[in-house]
């Protein structure tokens, strides 16, 4: 689904010849429960004129008879919008992070993580021991609950597992956004192979270099 979105944005995007006009766009990635990417998506529409939504993905995580639920989306468009974005989503308990122009510059292998925070945790200090050199340049994590509920997997009656929810929502699981960097090119496939074999979500940069929207002209 990813790759059809990022084939539709090159048929729409074109290459900027001004530095100072690509300087003033940036991109973010918002996370959260689905109700906070609800609020945002509204937001972005309503703002397409300097905003646009490149992609939005819903993410269900079955683990140990659990189901995660979380929404994440990214935008391009002004910074000044993109910081309005930003204090909307501190103060609704969002994970954020930015990321400019200037990032894909400095950082060739650039990529960014969307999962629980305590998957990323361990996906990183694997990739450590493997001695694979990552560089983590930002990263953002929710202060509201994501969405907990008995995996529909596990056979139980509905009205049991609607007794259990509130107890399983009450857990504090932390959804994290973090922008990484493999400093090796040869490096970028083995990075990429770990994090979504450990259900992380990844989205390499390579895709939307020197992208600039018609729509945030």
């Amino acid at each position: 689904m990813i790759e059809d979105n990022i084939q539709a944005l090159r048929r729409l995007a074109r290459i900027s010849s001004g530095d100072d006009d690509l300087d003033d766009h940036m991109w973010c990635i918002i996370a959260g429960n689905v109700e906070l990417v609800d609020e945002i998506a509204y937001k972005a529409i309503a703002s397409n004129r300097t905003v646009k939504i490149l992609f939005r993905e819903h993410v269900i995580i079955n683990e140990n008879k659990l189901s995660k639920k979380f929404d994440f989306i990214m935008l391009y468009g002004k910074s000044f919008k993109i910081d309005e974005f930003k204090k909307f989503c501190d103060e609704k308990g969002g994970a954020f992070i930015r990321i400019s122009h200037s990032h894909l510059k400095q950082e060739s292998n650039l990529m960014a993580f969307i999962a629980p925070e305590n998957v990323i945790k361990d996906t990183v200090a694997y990739l450590g021991k493997s001695k694979i050199p990552l560089d983590i340049l930002s990263e953002s994590q929710t202060t509201a609950f994501i969405d907990v509920d008995v995996s529909a997997n596990v056979k139980l009656p509905n009205f049991i597992k609607k007794a259990l929810k509130p107890i399983y929502s009450a857990e504090d699981v932390v959804l994290s956004t973090v922008l990484v960097s493999a400093k090796n090119d040869s490096d970028v496939f083995k990075v990429q192979s770990v994090a979504t074999s450990n259900k992380i979500f990844v989205i390499d940069f390579k895709d939307f270099k020197n992208l600039n929207m018609e729509a945030t002209k």
